[in-house]
């Protein structure tokens, strides 16, 4: 009673806005962090339920957390993900689920609409190039390349918009759009 399509598990941390003032209000940030890992660890997470498709990305708002994102994103993407007739994890929605997975490969998801902020994650491609119209974006394009040492690099090292590193875990939609590139450096530990 009182949920539809989900329970209080894929609720509670629905509060994309404020992920700050919610991880205040449950006792601080390692409250937080170990509440919203059980969630992952015991099962309760529904990638196929849009209210809490975006909790991978939440531990980045977090120091220090940013590597149990971009480590979930990943296993989220291989266990859900494939080329076959059940290759998505439920109804596609007008197409959350394939969005979910396509900003998901590129390396940035906007974890609270409304918010011109993306959540940085661990590209799976090592190049894509999006096409942007040239009267609203002078550069014509964003290229996001991924820089893999080893095949087991899906950690972020650093990262470059326009050749300028950045700080933190997100990048704004001024700041991605006029990058021109986007420049992943990995490694293969947090």
């Amino acid at each position: 009673p009182g949920f539809h399509e989900g329970n209080a598990w894929n609720y509670t941390f629905y509060v994309p806005h404020d992920i700050k003032g919610l991880a205040k209000l449950m006792g601080g940030q390692k409250k937080f962090v170990d509440k919203l890992q059980m969630v992952f660890d015991k099962g309760y997470y529904d990638m196929a339920n849009e209210p809490d498709i975006a909790y991978p990305y939440l531990f980045s708002y977090f120091k220090g957390e940013a590597w149990r994102t971009q480590k979930l994103v990943r296993e989220l993407l291989g266990k859900y993900y494939h080329n076959a007739p059940n290759g998505l994890p439920g109804n596609d929605d007008t197409g959350t689920m394939s969005t979910w997975a396509i900003f998901s490969m590129m390396g940035f998801y906007p974890a609270c609409p409304g918010d011109l902020d993306y959540v940085l994650t661990s590209p799976t491609f090592n190049k894509v190039t999006i096409s942007l119209d040239k009267k609203f974006y002078p550069k014509g394009s964003l290229v996001i390349e991924s820089a893999h040492r080893t095949p087991d690099d899906i950690y972020i090292e650093e990262v470059t918009a326009g050749g300028k590193k950045l700080k933190g875990y997100t990048i704004s939609q001024q700041e991605l759009v006029n990058a021109g590139t986007l420049r992943f450096t990995l490694e293969s530990k947090h």
